[in-house]
């Protein structure tokens, strides 16, 4: 096991990275911009230094900084966390070439699967199933359009280099089309360098199912079963769960899906942590949509159903461990439920709505988890992704986890700043929600505001 780190992250799963290393007895050091300077990961880490000013790109983004804090402090592994460099392929090879294990899978896996095409061609050989599409990349608006004509409409645009919601557009006639192509070659030129794209048929209506792998370096692979994640907004989840009520509708679809996710994760021999994302139509029928090589936001729910931690796993495959358990040692117990909770004004078009934290309280009790990344008396700041904190519930069944969560969203105190947190609530008391009747279109159809 390692015996000191770098977190190349910041916030709630910098905190989060965090406590596992402390029970594990690994010394940590974390890195801050200046707007960061006393916030709550800074406090929590053994050791802190600063990587920059405000801005991302010159700060978190910035390479050479933190290879420079993490050789010199005697770190032997960087944690990437989520987003920033976690997926960063060049950012992988040059944490090896200074002499330090990065914890994650190889730069290999990271490079074919955040290229969304390839990733989407690799699936097809692999045998996992793929929305039908027009095969390899949109070089012209023509063939997108022949391709829209003769499959018919909608179809969805997306930025092959893209993630997160970024450079995706439905279009449901050749005007709209044409206007999508140009709108997602500029947001994946400006947001991933790279303006390459690709068409496919739109499933309308779909489910948004992940299922969770894991690998180490000698050989083995397991699932830890699936996440619902179909409550989002703009393309980004807002609330996710495990299991999802939609295995109990279709006889043998975990099955199906968790095979097919470890067919692609093998082909691909990966390691460590990964997520395969699938979208499931009203039949029943999943369609693979992509592979996040890294630790997901909602892994808290996957934890809670599996008794595991998966950053600890991470630690310990990424020292050259193996797993600790086999597949058929793996169960589910229970159900749990995540809320993402983001400074944001959803009567307003979901609206980022940085400010001044007032007052912070966290709920605690039985089954009720919190990972957050702000304090009282703290800002958040328009420099950086505006979630604050997630709020996990656990119980033996659905319904009890949500009313453990309304519980615990009635105690949660976040004053001075508007937040998400009463959306939730109508949410989880819906007639859609509680019956399991939605899809990654219903929350900014059905949300019913103020």
């Amino acid at each position: 096991m390692f015996n000191k780190i770098l977190i190349a992250n910041r916030a709630e799963i910098a905190t989060r990275v965090v406590r596992t290393c402390k029970r594990l007895g690994i010394t940590t050091v974390a890195v801050f911009s200046e707007a960061d300077a006393d916030a709550p990961h800074v406090e929590l880490a053994d050791e802190a230094y600063c990587v920059g000013p405000a801005a991302v790109a010159e700060s978190y983004l910035n390479q050479n900084r933190l290879i420079e804090i993490a050789t010199t402090t005697g770190c032997e592994a960087v944690h990437p966390g989520y987003g920033l460099l976690s997926e960063n392929a060049s950012f992988i090879a040059r944490t090896h070439d200074a002499g330090l294990v990065f914890i994650g899978p190889d730069a290999s896996c990271v490079e074919l699967m955040g290229d969304k095409l390839e990733a989407r061609q690799f699936a097809k050989q692999s045998g996992v199933p793929v929305v039908p599409g027009l095969e390899g990349q949109v070089d012209d608006d023509e063939a997108a359009l022949a391709f829209a004509n003769q499959n018919g409409y909608p179809v969805l645009v997306k930025a092959a280099a893209g993630g997160g919601g970024i450079g995706m557009k439905i279009a449901k006639k050749d005007k709209q089309l044409v206007k999508a192509l140009a709108e997602c070659r500029r947001r994946g030129a400006s947001a991933f360098g790279s303006d390459k794209l690709y068409i496919e048929r739109y499933v309308e209506q779909p489910r948004h199912i992940e299922i969770q792998v894991f690998g180490d370096h000698h050989g083995n692979l397991v699932h830890l079963f699936e996440r619902e994640c179909s409550v989002q907004r703009r393309h980004q989840k807002v609330i996710e769960e495990a299991p999802s009520v939609l295995m109990s509708r279709f006889p043998g679809l975990r099955e199906r899906m968790t095979g097919a996710a470890l067919n692609l994760a093998r082909a691909a021999e990966y390691t460590n942590a990964g997520t395969v994302e699938f979208i499931v139509d009203d039949s029943g029928a999943f369609y693979f949509i992509e592979m996040n090589t890294r630790l997901q936001v909602e892994h808290p729910v996957t934890e809670a159903i599996t008794g595991l931690d998966l950053v600890e796993w991470q630690l310990r495959v990424a020292a050259g461990e193996a797993l600790p358990i086999e597949q058929s040692q793996l169960h589910i117990d229970g159900h749990a439920i995540e809320c993402r909770l983001y400074a944001e004004n959803p009567d307003k078009g979901f609206l980022p709505a940085p400010g001044h934290i007032d007052e912070y309280r966290e709920p605690t009790g039985e089954g009720i988890r919190m990972d957050s990344g702000v304090k009282a008396n703290w800002a958040v700041t328009p420099y950086y992704d505006p979630m604050m904190a997630k709020l996990i519930s656990h119980a033996s069944t659905r319904d009890q986890s949500i009313s453990k969560m309304l519980t615990a969203l009635d105690k949660l105190r976040i004053g001075g700043i508007t937040h998400n947190a009463p959306m939730h609530t109508k949410i989880l008391q819906s007639e859609a929600f509680i019956g399991g009747d939605f899809d990654t279109g219903w929350l900014e159809a059905w949300y019913p505001g103020d």
